[in-house]
């Protein structure tokens, strides 16, 4: 299925490893031109590389909102413009609700999982309404459904972020610009190993689909998100996870 985005120009953030990695190599595979951004110089030139295809590598920290606009800003003068702004960071610490005891670290979640994306959205959102056309895909998480115990940081700033997206997709939908979030699952990352360990098995135990997630796929998701067929598609938050979540909306 040819996704009409050939040639399109993308900024995807975060995307050295990872989910933000396969979401960059869908778009590139896909003919679309990419910048991507890592803090550490060798790991994302080392990923423009592995994509290839003339992506983009530029160093970059988007912990913060200065960092997603210095991203944003900096992308689009590499590449000419942004039509497609895959938004992502790297995810808050773990912990539940008796081990943060520390109030500001939920304002420094808050900054790393919120207000970059919002800032890459005020660098880029304004142009693509101006020219009529625009996609924005923020990769947040399953825990804005269904909160993780262990992870009360993030569900909280993701959970904040799904907010700020549904309300920007109904105001920008008229200007031809979309705006979705994909929640991913367990899918086979540094993250999870950073949060589980290697006993994956356990975790795919969990899961109705019975094994974890491959990043590939959930880039294609991605990817579609951006496409010319999705046109119509904005507001919404796409669970990709397995069916692990178990809720009806």
């Amino acid at each position: 299925m040819d996704l009409g985005i050939g040639g399109r120009r993308a900024a995807v953030a975060a995307a050295s490893r990872g989910l933000g990695f396969a979401a960059a190599e869908a778009l590139a595979r896909e003919g679309a031109r990419v910048a991507i951004c890592g803090r550490d110089r060798v790991g994302i030139e080392e990923a423009a590389a592995r994509i290839g295809r003339d992506v983009v590598g530029i160093v970059a920290d988007v912990s913060d909102a200065a960092g997603g606009a210095r991203f944003t800003h900096e992308a689009r003068g590499a590449l000419g413009g942004v039509d497609i702004l895959v938004a992502n960071s790297g995810g808050p610490p773990a912990g539940d609700f008796a081990a943060i005891t520390d109030v500001d670290a939920y304002a420094r979640a808050f900054e790393l999982s919120c207000m970059s994306t919002i800032a890459m959205c005020q660098e880029v959102v304004p142009g693509r309404c101006a020219r009529g056309w625009g996609r924005v895909v923020a990769i947040t998480s399953i825990a804005v459904r269904q909160p993780i115990p262990t992870l009360i940081l993030s569900n909280t700033a993701r959970a904040g972020l799904t907010g700020f997206l549904k309300t920007l997709a109904r105001e920008v939908a008229a200007e031809g610009v979309t705006v979705n979030s994909v929640q991913p699952g367990f899918h086979a990352t540094e993250r999870i190993a950073e949060l589980h360990g290697n006993d994956t098995a356990a975790l795919a135990a969990t899961v109705p689909a019975r094994r974890i997630g491959d990043p590939a796929d959930f880039g294609a998701v991605v990817a579609f998100c951006c496409s010319e067929a999705a046109g119509y598609l904005t507001g919404t938050a796409i669970p990709v996870d397995g069916g692990a979540y178990g809720g009806l909306q």
